[in-house]
């Protein structure tokens, strides 16, 4: 299995209209009314199972789906199921006993990136069951405009390279703890010296640059009233005086903040299930080395690694594969247990169906969830108190250009006893030494840096 998923990893990103090789990250930019619309599926034979790579195959049957708002998917017979976007650079369809992903085409060439969102790569299907593989590629029926933008790594090359200094640190720090109250921050010397590179990985890696975050979807009288029933404050660090959340973790300077958001929540939601008596920590390079479905330290989502490769493939163990954090070979043992999810969902169904109430909800009555928000120069001086984006005029000369998605583990809410604000309590993967004992508070209810638009949950096997 080790040597096989490695190789899945490797070969992933072949196009079955290949037009140019793909680079190593997604920088693909396909939006909701990009994907949304009518697809013919060109699939393979049904006969494969979770080793195929896909680089190649016949198709021999076609399946045309009809994508619809909100996320409604209907199949030339009239079959209703449904789909989601995976951030902007894919999408999932389930409907009548199938599942089909694939990534979105794009072209990187000589510093320039043209996203294709009519058409996907090589993705894989399988029905509900986990049996049956296939490979397919997507059309759109109707054709959408090409997009073409500046590679960002490409043009950004340089000053990727630039070091943060202690100067520009200290002013960045001062200027935020003169223009408010509400949180402190402070200069850590551990991120003096890192590239800006380095420190984008930290924040989720290039892959997510030129993405933009959704508005939560409206919270109804319904939920309103629901809500209202709801204890005030939650941590599931302490219910009852037991903690479920597993130990801060560090995932230095790789872009795989999405795989411990992801195997948090597992471990969190094991405990749960089996009130402390499983305390599994899961491997994070695993995911970042073997798995198919994400850009290694270049970044990936949640999304994927706790629902669909939990699903498909399961996570082992971190003595498995020990943490590195580099793109290393696969390396996972072999004859290691693995563990499954059993069900996975963007909370209210879809990508964008989010709000601040489901949150709470799934958060109290499930477990902890896997958010994503975007990451600011000031946030990485983040000390304590609760956070809220500072625009300063002390900044780097390029992360402020193009933001990046960070995936992160929520744990509990509560309102500020100073301010009267309200607040998520997250635990972060930046090590122990960082933030509040490596977690942060950030303010709820507001969309945050798109804080309540990106939660998702799934549901572990205990062993």
């Amino acid at each position: 299995m080790a040597a096989m998923l490695g190789y899945l990893r490797t070969s992933l990103i072949v196009a079955a209209l290949l037009l140019v090789s793909a680079t190593a990250d997604t920088p693909a930019n396909c939006l909701y009314s990009d994907v949304q619309g009518s697809w013919t599926f060109h699939e393979g034979e049904r006969n494969l199972d979770n080793s195929a790579t896909c680089d190649s195959f016949e198709p021999v049957q076609t399946v045309t789906v009809e994508l619809s708002y909100p996320n409604v998917a209907t199949d030339q017979y009239g079959n209703v199921g449904t789909w989601t976007l995976i951030y902007n650079q894919g999408f999932e369809v389930t409907v009548n006993g199938r599942s089909y992903f694939a990534f979105s085409y794009y072209i990187s060439e000589n510093g320039t990136v043209t996203s294709i969102c009519d058409r996907t790569f090589n993705g894989w299907s399988h029905d509900v069951t986990l049996r049956h593989w296939s490979c397919y590629y997507g059309v759109k029926n109707s054709p959408v405009a090409r997009k073409v933008h500046v590679d960002p790594f490409t043009a950004k090359k340089q000053l990727m390279e630039q070091e943060v200094s202690f100067v520009q640190q200290t002013r960045l720090v001062n200027e935020i703890n003169s223009a408010q109250k509400l949180w402190k921050a402070k200069v850590y010397e551990k991120y003096l010296g890192l590239t800006n590179e380095e420190l984008i990985n930290m924040a989720g890696g290039k892959s997510t640059w030129l993405a933009q975050w959704p508005e939560p979807a409206p919270v109804t009288a319904e939920q309103r009233q629901r809500a209202s029933y709801l204890p005030k404050h939650w941590d599931w660090r302490d219910v009852d005086g037991v903690n479920y959340v597993s130990p801060v973790r560090d995932q230095l300077q790789c872009g795989s903040c999405f795989a411990f958001a992801a195997a948090g929540m597992l471990e969190a939601r094991i405990r749960i299930q089996t009130n402390n008596t499983q305390q599994h920590v899961f491997s994070p390079q695993d995911v970042v080395s073997c798995s198919p479905l994400d850009q290694g330290c270049s970044g990936g989502f949640a999304y994927l690694v706790a629902g669909r490769y939990g699903k498909d493939y399961g996570l082992v163990e971190e003595e498995c594969n020990p943490y590195v954090g580099n793109d290393t070979e696969c390396s996972t043992v072999r004859e290691c247990d693995r563990h499954y999810t059993s069900e996975y969902g963007y909370l209210g169904g879809y990508y964008g169906g989010s709000n601040e109430v489901l949150m709470q909800e799934a958060l109290v009555q499930n477990g902890p969830l896997a958010v994503g928000f975007m990451v600011y120069d000031d946030f990485r001086a983040y000390e304590s108190g609760v956070y809220k984006h500072v625009e300063s005029t002390t900044r780097s000369s390029f992360n402020p250009l193009v933001p990046v998605s960070h995936a992160v583990l929520l744990v509990g809410y509560g309102v500020d006893e100073a301010s009267g604000e309200k607040y998520w309590t997250i635990k972060n993967s930046w090590g122990g030494e960082w933030g509040d004992a490596g977690y942060f508070k950030i303010l709820r209810g507001t969309n945050e840096c798109g804080i309540e638009s990106l939660a998702f949950e799934a549901t572990p096997i205990p062993a």
